[in-house]
């Protein structure tokens, strides 16, 4: 996938059902394809084990569709290697690390990913409103009822977003300025040095090697090519790789809290790729100290790393303000400053 932030920039007043402003509506996919490349993308993200079983009702109720589109996905998966049927039992995972949807070519998830980018980046300028319905946004992004559920539940997932009682879903904002990003790195700076600290700390060689691997890829060219999701998948398996080496669950749980919260602003920082190569040699650096199994030098080149990633933040504040802020009654009005 290849799917870049981009707002639609629609004032508010455009969400009247079958208004010209609305966004023009295009041929529906197959539905079942949609939701396959929906679970795929979860299962990378995720990283389910290996035998991990997927319920479909289980499924259906979260994406708030029938079980049949459920089954037609989890059967295309089937087909595809990733998942292993049994006979009265079910769907489980059968790669530990799959494809990518486009690489198997279910490129409606492409319709997916550019509509969550468009919801954030519109939440990010304050162009929609504190509450939204489910009808709102599907006629305001073009989006079919399985396409928006894939949306919102990843929104959901991420805490930028909750269901109301009853309907619709509120945004939250406590999650939408620098200072709030700037504050998780300040927290994951006292917490991940200290994870490599632990005196149970067990980093294998081979997640080192798989570590590796990934960066000298980035290296190589994939920092100009790879998604938004695919760069922030990338930093957060390196940081929760590490730190979930440590033998101390409550670590990792924490860091993992943190990562699911701070993706809004992190894929607006992601416009500004020219820190990524000193990033990259920075995880090296910590890879090098690790294999050598030094803990105290890796944890300090980790702590370095952080105060630069959060130095870094400074850079590209405008990019992180350009969202603005909203006032109490709504989206930001025009001559408003962000910040």
């Amino acid at each position: 996938m290849r799917a870049t932030p981009r707002g639609l920039h629609l004032p508010v007043g455009t969400l009247r059902a079958g208004g010209k402003d609305a966004v023009a509506k295009t041929e529906k996919p197959d539905l079942g394809e949609v939701l396959a490349a929906r679970l795929l993308n979860e299962i990378r993200e995720q990283r389910l084990p290996l035998d991990t079983h997927l319920r479909s009702q289980d499924i259906a109720t979260r994406l708030g569709v029938s079980r049949f589109p459920v089954g037609l996905a989890l059967g295309i998966l089937a087909d595809k290697g990733v998942l292993r049927h049994e006979r009265h039992r079910g769907y489980f995972v059968a790669q530990s690390a799959p494809p990518t949807a486009e690489e198997l070519g279910l490129a409606h998830e492409d319709r997916v990913a550019s509509a969550y980018f468009r919801i954030a980046d519109d939440h990010l300028r304050g162009l929609l409103p504190d509450q939204i319905t489910e009808s709102e946004l599907r006629e305001r992004y073009a989006l079919t009822k399985a396409e928006l559920a894939g949306v919102l539940s990843r929104i959901g997932n991420e805490g930028w977003a909750e269901r109301r009682p009853g309907y619709g879903w509120s945004f939250v904002h406590a999650l939408t300025t620098p200072e709030s990003l700037e504050q998780t790195y300040r927290l994951r700076l006292a917490l991940e040095p200290a994870a490599l600290l632990e005196p149970g700390y067990d980093l294998s060689p081979e997640l080192i090697a798989s570590c590796r691997q990934a960066e000298e890829r980035l290296l190589a060219g994939a920092i100009e090519t790879d998604s938004a999701d695919e760069l922030h998948e990338r930093g957060v398996r390196f940081h929760e790789t590490i730190v979930g080496a440590s033998g101390n669950p409550f670590f990792l749980d924490t860091i993992r809290r943190l990562n699911r919260i701070r993706r809004l602003l992190s894929y607006r920082s992601m416009l500004d790729r020219q820190r990524y190569r000193a990033q990259c040699e920075e995880h090296l650096a910590i890879l090098d100290s690790l294999s050598r199994r030094d803990q105290p030098e890796a944890a300090e080149r980790l702590r370095a790393h952080l105060l630069h990633t959060i130095e870094n933040l400074a850079r590209i504040r405008p990019l992180l303000a350009s969202a603005g802020r909203r006032g109490p009654n709504g989206p930001r009005q025009a001559g408003e400053q962000g910040t």
